[in-house]
């Protein structure tokens, strides 16, 4: 985190600001596309949004860590002193747990539902537990808490134009067709880990079940039932970005070009998972470096303009205070996001 970030913010207190720091670290490091849509937003709003990414990931970091069915109890007893921390710290703010600390702060000025985060670690529980889905609808129970309501935790932050209640669907929907792509970028990773987030009657509808994508894995080779069954897993993921897209135009004008860019960023690695023949089974599929580049250079064109339209409108308030100017150079942040 840097400090005029945290100055914007008005984070003064030194161990709380280092919480942010552990924050952004989590995001820099985990979350690259997110990370850089993230710098797009005002200086002021970054801090929070790492938070709740950093915390996010440090819950699911825990889920997967070392994952065997024999670490289950112990990641099992890890996510409880978690939420143990995360009660304590959205009660009365403290916790020695750098991200509850940061979180906690996040919560409080943005007064974010803490329903939100209870969700959230039920999800994350269940991960230990459930390894497939029979339906689309059990998946979706499943995703309200570990997707949706990170685009429920967003809103507060991002702020919107019309009424909170009537963005908030598109803002969950977001939520979930970002972890749908996730889900479909890392089929085989997620099956090391004995998961299989595919949902057990799509794949049945294509005459694929998880023992054939055990197969594939394992030998390499390629079977076209899995192959039209990812294609299907697309098309439903497209639909629930249709679902989302009405969102955008809801933020605050200032926060579109971040939501946008991570929009389009992530929409692209649909893209490449077709451009690479469904081949995720065998290996990642990334969106082109000259790709991320066009992607985020549009976004600073957008941030810019933003920033100069809310400035003329507040040109005419007097004691309005100015905007926070956008951060980095242009060209240095599309040399980043490439």
């Amino acid at each position: 985190m840097t400090d005029r970030e945290l100055d914007a913010a008005g984070v003064t207190d030194p161990a709380l600001r280092e919480a942010y720091r552990h924050c952004r670290r989590l995001n820099a490091r985990h979350g690259r596309t997110y990370f850089l849509a993230t710098r797009l937003l005002p200086v002021e709003r970054r801090p929070a949004v790492h938070a709740l990414y950093g915390f996010a990931r440090w819950a699911d970091d825990i889920v997967d860590a070392l994952g065997t069915g024999a670490d289950t109890a112990r990641r099992d007893a890890e996510l409880a002193l978690l939420e143990a921390e995360l009660e304590k710290g959205l009660r009365d703010g403290g916790s020695a747990e750098p991200v509850v600390r940061a979180l906690a702060d996040t919560a409080r000025r943005y007064r974010i539902d803490h329903g939100h985060f209870a969700d959230f670690m039920t999800a994350m529980r269940s991960d230990l537990v459930v390894t497939d889905y029979a339906d689309y609808a059990a998946l979706r129970r499943y995703m309200h808490g570990s997707a949706a309501v990170i685009g429920l935790q967003m809103l507060p932050v991002l702020g919107t134009v019309t009424d909170r209640e009537t963005a908030a669907p598109h803002a969950a929907a977001l939520g979930v067709a970002f972890q749908l792509t996730n889900f479909l970028r890392d089929v085989g990773e997620d099956l090391d880990r004995g998961r299989v987030y595919l949902p057990a009657d799509l794949l049945a509808a294509h005459g694929a079940d998880r023992e054939l994508l055990r197969w594939s894995r394992d030998t390499g080779r390629r079977d076209p039932r899995i192959t039209s069954a990812l294609r299907a897993f697309e098309a439903l993921t497209r639909g629930v970005y249709r679902q989302a897209a009405p969102g955008l135009a809801m933020l605050e004008p200032v926060s579109r070009p971040c939501i946008r860019t991570a929009f389009v960023l992530y929409g692209g690695i649909l893209d490449a998972v077709a451009e690479d023949g469904y081949a995720v089974l065998h290996r990642r599929a990334v969106v082109s470096r000259r790709r991320r580049a066009v992607v985020a250079a549009d976004g600073l064109a957008r941030v810019a303009a933003a920033r100069l339209k809310a400035r003329g409108a507040a040109a005419g308030e007097p004691g309005r205070p100015p905007l926070t100017a956008a951060e980095p150079a242009a060209p240095r942040m599309v040399e980043e996001v490439a």
